[in-house]
């Protein structure tokens, strides 16, 4: 029988398993025919590149997949452990961890410090912290906890960069050594120990004062007053989205032309209204977190660059959180310190809209057989925003 037509059925998507293959690395000596004949022998080896890690099996493919399942994935190394194993490899989370801790102190640190430079030359930032368990942390009860505190560049910055920080403390301290004689403007939530910073322009976030509000309506449905400041809240946030997409000097009249009214009609309203309500209920307590941060409240309207909440640091640092609930703690400090510089990288390439995974194995192709000890400099090409990187990492 012959063909005489053709109709479609259907079609399916079909999953071709990863396979591992064993790379075996060369050297090739050279030597120079006419300086042995003259009785002088030279010899030259060809080229070979470094090792990500020394004296291990290791490579930029197979540590950069360790590192992007837990850090982006959220897969605990003993449950790669069972992967690993499938596709015909022993290797244990004892092994994966000393790739993850040595992959970042030799290389991602150093990357991490760069960007941190960039950084500070920015002139918006946000900050906030979360709490995070660390086993073997030295000097603290066993009760007690430690903290992961993450800074990211505002969202009209011109460097897309985050940064997280491993720390013991949840002190004031802490983001004052962090950012040194940094000046420019720092959005917060109101935790009272960001108040040690006093070179920087604080600019607290409505986004919290709105959630004390809301929750206030949670108690007690009936209680107009709370869905009145939650509403003026809104009207804020609605305008606000639509100001995003216009340039820095156009966002900063317009604030001023349509929030500012708004802004100072609650406070006038909150001025009347909060007397009346009874300080030790949900409403109480809201009116009172409000006032207590009405002057770094309004800080925003200082800058067209400034942002109304601290959501983008909130948005950094949800990663962090999601993952703790799978891996639960840091066995030592040196491990927290190694994630905290992972992580900066992982949510820097995310912000900058690079695939994960390509420029976690770009980087650790690249880094080994670069002098980036003795010079810098030479990170700025892998920089995330670099043209070559973007070319390589884009994600799709």
């Amino acid at each position: 029988m012959k063909v005489v037509g053709k109709k479609y059925v259907r079609e399916e998507v079909e999953l071709i398993p990863a396979k591992l293959v064993v790379k075996k690395y060369y050297s090739l000596t050279y030597g120079c025919k006419k300086c042995e004949k003259k009785n002088m022998p030279v010899f030259l080896h060809g080229f070979v590149p470094a090792p990500v890690l020394p004296h291990s099996l290791a490579s930029a493919s197979t540590a950069a997949w360790v590192i992007y399942q837990k850090y982006v994935n959220v897969t605990p190394l003993y449950r790669q452990e069972k992967d690993w194993e499938r596709l015909g490899y022993v290797l244990s989370r004892t092994t994966m961890a000393n790739w993850v801790i040595r992959c970042s102190e030799d290389y991602f640190s150093k990357l991490v410090s760069r960007l941190k430079e960039e950084m500070l030359k920015q002139k918006i930032l946000h900050c906030d912290e979360t709490y995070v368990k660390v086993l073997k942390e030295r000097n603290v009860s066993s009760e007690s906890k430690q903290y992961m505190w993450v800074y990211r560049t505002g969202k009209h910055s011109d460097r897309q960069i985050v940064i997280y920080d491993y720390n013991k403390s949840r002190s004031g301290d802490v983001p004052k050594a962090f950012l040194g004689d940094y000046d420019g403007y720092l959005h917060t939530d109101g935790y009272s120990g960001y108040n040690k910073l006093n070179k920087v322009t604080h600019c607290n976030c409505l986004a919290h004062v709105r959630r004390k509000f809301h929750e206030a309506i949670i108690v007690d449905s009936e209680d107009s007053i709370a869905r009145v400041a939650r509403d003026y809240c809104d009207k804020l946030f609605k305008i606000e989205a639509k100001l995003d997409s216009l340039t820095t000097e156009e966002r900063f009249k317009e604030r001023l032309t349509q929030e500012k009214p708004v802004f100072e009609a609650f406070w006038s309203w909150a001025e009347k209204v909060a007397p009346t309500v009874l300080p030790k209920t949900q409403l109480g307590k809201a009116f009172e977190y409000a006032f207590k941060r009405r002057e770094y409240l309004g800080n925003y309207f200082k800058n067209g660059d400034c942002a109304i909440s601290n959501n983008a640091a909130e948005n950094a640092i949800r990663p962090f959180t999601v993952g703790r609930k799978n891996w639960l703690f840091s066995d030592t400090p040196n491990g927290a310190k190694a994630s905290a510089d992972i992580y900066s990288i992982v949510e820097t390439a995310k912000a900058n809209r690079l695939d994960v995974f390509k420029y976690f194995e770009l980087l650790l192709t690249v880094l080994p057989s670069m002098e980036f000890l003795t010079n810098p400099d030479i990170l700025e090409e892998l920089m995330p925003w670099n043209i070559s990187v973007q070319k390589i990492c884009k994600a799709t």
